[in-house]
């Protein structure tokens, strides 16, 4: 893909979303809609952005039993979209049925941890070891499952990458240099994920929530 950018249209506000995507649209490489967007507006307001002619990643995070994520990817095939998230630790029976169950052009991914949480939220959840742990222990599942890639942090993709030469990595979270955190708490620049071997950059906040969310893009395309 020769922008790795996909921008966040996290927002319930159908008008907004195409306000956006129609700003960004010369700087990034596709648009990406999740679960706030998809509750509001399913699949008319999925068929509205695909009018600009981006390619769609649906951030969906399927986790459910396998019956169930593979009937609810089954209803989405008809969007057609790029990329479908799907959550790894749902095991890998889910994650198999859920990649038997899409179209063949649709990459699924398996969500190895959220870049909201670290190492004490693990702690408190159950989860052992680091995030590094985690996420390559998901990857592993993930890639014997027969999944496209994983999404990971940018703190983790250099190692996943490592395990996984031929992984699709989408990397979420990322803030350029100098913008604020917010909730995450493992991020880095979209520079430094692209340079560890990220193939998707997901930036919301930092071009969504931008006075010009277009010039937004154009900055951090230029850093790439």
């Amino acid at each position: 893909m020769s922008n790795p950018i996909f921008v966040a249209l996290d927002t319930p506000d159908l008008d907004r979303a195409i306000e956006i995507a129609k700003s960004v649209k010369g700087h990034v490489g596709g648009l990406k809609l999740g679960l706030e967007f998809f509750c509001a507006h399913g699949h008319h307001g999925v068929h509205e952005i695909q009018k600009l002619g981006l390619p769609i990643f649906l951030d969906l995070k399927l986790h459910d039993i396998p019956n169930t994520v593979a009937k609810a990817m089954q209803a989405i095939n008809v969007l057609e979209p790029a990329i479908v998230t799907i959550h790894a630790s749902g095991g890998r029976a889910m994650m198999e049925d859920a990649k038997a169950a899409a179209n063949g052009h649709t990459k699924v991914v398996g969500v190895t941890l959220l870049t909201s949480l670290d190492e004490r939220d693990m702690d408190r959840i159950g989860y052992s070891g680091t995030p590094h742990d985690q996420v390559e222990r998901l990857a592993a599942l993930a890639q014997e499952a027969g999944l496209d890639g994983i999404v990971c942090s940018g703190n983790e993709v250099k190692a996943a990458h490592k395990l996984w030469k031929d992984g699709y990595f989408v990397v979420p979270g990322l803030r350029p240099k100098g913008g604020a955190l917010g909730d995450q708490k493992r991020a880095v620049t979209p520079q430094q994920a692209r340079d560890n071997g990220a193939s998707v950059l997901v930036i919301g906040r930092p071009i969504t929530g931008a006075d010009n969310p277009g010039e937004a893009a154009r900055a951090i395309e230029a850093t790439l």
